[in-house]
């Protein structure tokens, strides 16, 4: 992978959003966000801490209706700049996965960086609002980022009483899971993590 930067730089306007994204894979964990949608934002963090990813988001969006389009959109951007900041794979690990426990809740993401979209969700949160926060939304997240980003996602929230806990261990589990992926594997220098040659068609 030598001394490439694995960065990206995304602009996505629509009538319902208009997001700026920029994505350094390799870096510190720094995510700055203004999305208004606050518990979102909270989220991000966490796979931007967890998985080491420089990540700042914009979006504006018609949140005076419901948060629906930002959320489900910020998903479909973040794919597209991940996807973007990998580029060919060539000399990944590919893989990843990670359980993340917190307090009574525990989360297994188990991911493929495989050019195929593909996201098994199997969450039932114990209420439907995080604050103003609905729940529901979170798939919509994972279906956008999924089908842009061209991953095939397992996201399994595998206990919990805390609705707030549910969803911070799918996310930390996701930025972990995700970190092991994208990292360099060193016996695979230059080579690509799959017997068909590519991972992009």
């Amino acid at each position: 992978m030598g001394n490439c930067m694995r960065t990206a730089k995304i602009i996505r306007n629509t009538s319902e959003t208009k997001i700026q994204i920029s994505i350094n894979l390799d870096g510190t964990g720094v995510g700055n966000f203004d999305t208004g949608v606050p518990f979102l934002e909270h989220m991000l963090d966490q796979i931007a801490r967890h998985g080491l990813i420089d990540l700042d988001i914009r979006c504006r969006g018609d949140v005076h209706i419901d948060d629906h389009h930002t959320v489900e959109d910020i998903g479909i951007a973040l794919g597209q700049a991940l996807k973007q900041a990998w580029g060919d794979k060539c000399g990944i690990t590919r893989y990843g996965h990670s359980y993340v426990p917190l307090d009574e809740s525990l989360s297994r993401v188990v991911l493929d960086l495989s050019g195929r979209p593909g996201l098994v969700y199997n969450v039932e949160f114990t209420r439907a609002l995080i604050g103003r926060f609905d729940v529901d939304l979170f798939s919509e997240f994972f279906h956008g980022l999924v089908n842009h980003a061209m991953i095939t996602l397992h996201i399994d929230n595998l206990r919990g009483v805390n609705a707030h806990h549910q969803a911070e261990t799918i996310f930390k589990a996701f930025g972990r899971a995700l970190r092991m992926a994208v990292a360099a594997d060193e016996r695979m220098a230059g080579v690509m993590p799959s017997t068909k040659g590519t991972l992009t068609d």
